[in-house]
């Protein structure tokens, strides 16, 4: 007797939560990926602009400056728009102007056109993580969004930056043998294909999108109810008496300050060690491998210390404060190395340590911040860059061409740089960074109706 066709073990029941919002990491993961995949070029780019161009290192770091500048004051104005229209359509054009940026870049050929790129390269990047974080807030479940965010900014994006000089360096360039300005643009086209996915496959909200069902909207309902009663648009003034925000502005100002030198130099600093460009590519990428990890690792570890200890605030406070102090001892222990390879698994634990903090920004500035999360990481994000901006111009640059001498080596005159003072200051800047963690409370939420 047929009792009627039997169910699949793969069918989703009515009553079943739908799953869009795994589809919305893998986006979200992909945004974050390409956005660092494409920034860390610049770790193949510097040293090729010094070789072909004969900039000197304060040049080199002008050049990176205007994307620093760019980023760091587009951010609030990205975190306001991100917030009131979502973030479909605006992150998708985002994607694809700075992939076209990309393009610019290496049709350029003068300083003026490689500062003008840049800046074109810093003003569409500046909105990806506020309007990623908006993304999260509107699509990750509260209980593991900071697992969530740790994957998006952390893992993936770091997993890119690692990837960049694999990718640019030894595959493209070595490899195949292409001119650095070719294997830009092909990277460029990757940036494209992911704005057009982005637009055609994402919704600003569950509400918004037809693909899920009411189970799965439930996932989302009890935050939503919370954050009906808040505006569109957060008083800045209000924002900024904020003390927990004020403190992370200071700290992300220092973390992110330190945290420039690995996308400025760590392809030159490589390349001091008698290494080919192929090579370069591989051992660049350690360090940043360890920050994709470490801000995975870290982002778990958020979650449970929060679910083990019930104390929001200083599960918090110890992730954001731990990992910078041990990566700092293990700054030291890394340059010491004389070995490629052991100096690469040193920076590799360095960046494990120091990007597992990274989570804890985002999940703060969403325990801060609710429906104006991507303002207010905007505000946080944009103190980081200024910090990125002022770090490569008076400190980095400088520093690099003090310790430059001219050295003879087999009668051929050689520029030879100490970088040992430039990583002093980055474990100055990771104190700074720890210290300051340890005072934040992020209980303590922004209340525009208040203003």
């Amino acid at each position: 007797m047929n009792s009627g066709p039997k169910s699949s073990p793969l069918e989703t029941h009515p009553s079943d939560p739908t799953r869009v919002h795994r589809m919305v990491l893998i986006l979200a993961s992909m945004t974050s990926l390409v956005l660092y995949l494409h920034r860390y070029t610049w770790n193949v780019i510097r040293p090729e602009l010094a070789r072909e161009y004969g900039y000197t290192n304060t040049e080199l770091e002008q050049i990176f400056s205007f994307f620093s500048f760019t980023y760091a004051f587009g951010q609030v104005p990205a975190g306001i728009v991100c917030d009131f229209f979502g973030a479909r359509i605006f992150l998708g054009s985002l994607i694809a102007g700075w992939s076209l940026s990309l393009v610019l870049f290496a049709l350029g050929g003068t300083f003026f056109a490689f500062a003008a790129s840049r800046a074109i390269f810093g003003a569409t990047q500046a909105g990806a993580y506020p309007s990623l974080n908006n993304v999260s807030q509107n699509w990750f479940p509260p209980a593991t969004r900071t697992s969530m965010q740790g994957f998006v900014a952390s893992f993936a994006g770091r997993a890119g930056g690692a990837l960049a000089p694999i990718i640019m360096a030894t595959v493209l360039m070595g490899y195949f043998g292409f001119h650095w300005k070719t294997a830009l643009i092909i990277m460029a086209l990757i940036g494209i294909v992911l704005a057009v996915a982005f637009v055609l496959l994402y919704r600003n909200n569950p509400e918004s999108d037809s693909r899920v069902n009411a189970a799965e909207k439930e996932l989302f309902q009890k935050e939503k109810a919370a954050q009906k009663s808040q505006g569109k648009v957060i008083s800045f003034r209000q924002a900024l008496k904020n003390r927990a925000l004020s403190i992370m502005i200071f700290a992300q100002l220092s973390n992110a300050g330190a945290d420039i030198v690995y996308t400025t130099v760590l392809g030159s600093y490589f390349l001091t060690k008698n290494i080919s460009i192929s090579e370069m590519g591989i051992y660049a990428s350690f360090p940043l491998f360890g920050g994709a990890i470490g801000g995975l690792v870290g982002g778990f570890l958020n979650d449970y210390l929060i679910r083990t200890t019930g104390n929001r605030k200083w599960a918090r406070r110890i992730m954001g404060s731990s990992g910078k102090i041990i990566a700092t001892v293990c700054l030291f222990f890394a340059i010491s190395q004389t070995s490629i390879l052991p100096l690469a698994i040193g920076l590799f634990v360095v960046k494990f340590f120091s990007d597992w903090s990274q989570p804890t920004i985002w999940g703060a500035c969403s325990d801060i911040g609710g429906r104006h999360s991507a303002t207010v990481f905007s505000m946080v994000n944009a103190s980081g860059n200024i910090g990125a901006l002022l770090v490569p111009l008076f400190l980095v640059g400088p520093l690099l061409d003090k310790y430059t001498t001219v050295q003879v080596i087999d009668d051929v005159s050689q520029k030879v740089t100490n970088y040992s003072p430039m990583f002093v200051m980055v474990a100055i800047l990771y104190m700074v960074t720890a210290i300051s963690w340890l005072t934040i409370d992020c209980t303590k939420k922004i209340d525009p109706g208040n203003a």
